[in-house]
């Protein structure tokens, strides 16, 4: 039915879902979403709508609105705001009762925000921009399985952003052949390296074959280099019964990590997994792969500040942020904002940063950010500014383009890494002075000069398309 064939009555009853003179309260979950209405729609009428759908309401009133509390329990949009630079488009505030959703259940909250709402005839698109979750319902949550201070001291690494690299070419290597890629990057100075997303148990490697082998080459680099490291063992499958039974053989193969794909594996087995990672001592390191599919249009789908909050009450102790500066989409702000999110306590409201809602975790842990996606030396000293030290620079052509080969890549990137880091704990400006820093460093590492010769005119200057909405 159209909007257009709508009577007074139905009208009416749809802007009861419209309530500006109300004060959310601290149990509140409070949703912000970016509405672009039908022409014919007006602004209060569409956030009232989007209000009804997404908890009690429907298209007109019913006689079993009479056996509940509908005051109590339904959406209230409380506050409309312009969208800076965006005349078509605007801001619906709505605040939802807590006890509209099920305890620990991210799979609940987004089935109730991001269900049929987005179908809605009446708006044209549709874009769920930020949550606030509630104290209250992030204490029933069971978040990241360890967090950032239990992993550095798992890996006995301070100090300095983890590094870690993606084998290439993700698919085609025999396990064998994978595992010798893996040994030689981590014997050159990478502490960890990584399935891709797409490993599975492909005819060409099946997973038993390549835990074993990469296994024992995270055992013998340890020996050689007396540091500890890992590799993301990526446990994603098609049913969670083969999930759990790939996550119990890398335990008992001794891996301090796996791997899965929250996104595509899905919110019931991530929370499962991050459950089962907690219980035996395991760090989860999170892919976020089909992410840009729900969040790369600036006016339809989930912002991915959104899906990385809810990552971290679902749990994993990394997840993937993009780099800014390399391959893949991403605003610089808008970055810093939802990485903040992922690691700190509390999170002020910053507009600037994309940020709509204070936010406030409590005693939960923080999720590792991982800027993974073309990155090579040359970027270092901006990841290095931008994420700081609990993140993981994570290579992938990066240190396996090198072409002295694995080993020297890898060399290169630990080189740059801590001649960054050294410089900024003595008050230098990276970003500002990357190329003098870099120069220094490579001096005493002929791996360094030759990978920023290499990837010397390597850039990824491309506009950004899902951009800030700031005046």
């Amino acid at each position: 039915m159209s909007i257009k064939t709508y009577d007074a009555g139905v009208k009416d009853y749809a802007l009861t879902y419209w309530t500006p003179d109300y004060v959310p309260l601290d149990s509140d979950l409070l949703a912000c979403f970016k509405v672009t209405a039908q022409p014919e729609v007006s602004r209060e009428e569409a956030a009232a709508a989007v209000a009804a759908e997404s908890s009690t309401g429907t298209w007109t009133t019913v006689w079993s609105d009479l056996l509940t509390d509908l005051d109590y329990y339904k959406g209230r949009a409380y506050r409309i705001e312009d969208v800076p630079g965006d005349k078509e488009s605007f801001y619906a505030f709505v605040a939802y009762p807590i006890d509209l959703f099920e305890e620990g259940s991210i799979v609940n909250v987004l089935t109730s925000l991001v269900g049929n709402v987005f179908g809605f005839k009446a708006v044209r698109h549709l874009r769920l921009e930020d949550i606030r979750f509630p104290l209250h319902y992030v204490k029933t949550c069971g978040g990241p399985p360890n967090g950032i201070q239990v992993e550095r001291d798992r890996m006995d690494k301070y100090g300095r952003p983890f590094l870690g690299a993606t084998v290439k070419p993700k698919l085609g290597l025999s396990a064998k052949n994978y595992g010798r890629a893996v040994y030689e990057m981590l014997r050159g100075g990478l502490d960890f390296t990584k399935d891709d997303e797409n490993v599975n148990s492909q005819p060409f490697m099946r997973w038993q074959n390549r835990f074993e082998f990469v296994m024992e080459a995270v055992r013998k680099a340890q020996e050689e280099t007396g540091e500890r490291k890992g590799h993301y063992l990526n446990v994603t499958a098609p049913t969670c019964e083969e999930m759990f039974k790939r996550a119990e053989f890398a335990k008992e193969l001794g891996s301090p990590i796996i791997m899965h794909d929250f996104l595509t594996g899905g919110f019931t087995a991530n929370t499962s997994l991050a459950n089962w990672c907690r219980d035996n001592g395991m760090l989860l390191h999170i892919h976020r792969a089909m992410h840009a599919v729900i969040d790369r249009h600036p006016k339809h789908g989930i912002h991915f500040r959104v899906l990385a909050k809810c990552l971290r009450l679902s749990g994993g102790d990394h997840l993937h942020t993009g780099t800014v500066v390399g391959k893949l989409e991403g605003d610089r702000q808008s970055t810093l904002g939802f990485v903040d999110a992922l690691r700190e306590s509390f999170i002020p409201e910053d507009r600037a940063r994309g940020l709509f809602f204070d936010q406030d975790w409590g005693g939960m842990p923080g999720v590792m950010a991982v800027a993974s996606g073309g990155i090579h030396v040359w970027h270092i000293p901006a990841l290095v500014t931008i994420f700081g030290d609990d993140a993981v620079l994570q290579f992938g052509g990066g240190t396996q383009g090198h072409p002295w080969g694995n080993a020297a890549g890898a060399a290169a990137n630990r080189v740059a890494t801590e001649a960054c880091v050294k410089a900024r704990n003595e008050g230098v400006e990276v970003e500002k002075n990357a190329r003098e820093i870099l120069t220094e460093a490579a001096r005493h590492s002929p791996e360094l000069a030759s990978a920023m010769e290499t990837w010397k005119e390597i850039k990824f200057e491309f506009d950004v398309v899902d951009k800030l909405d700031v005046a």
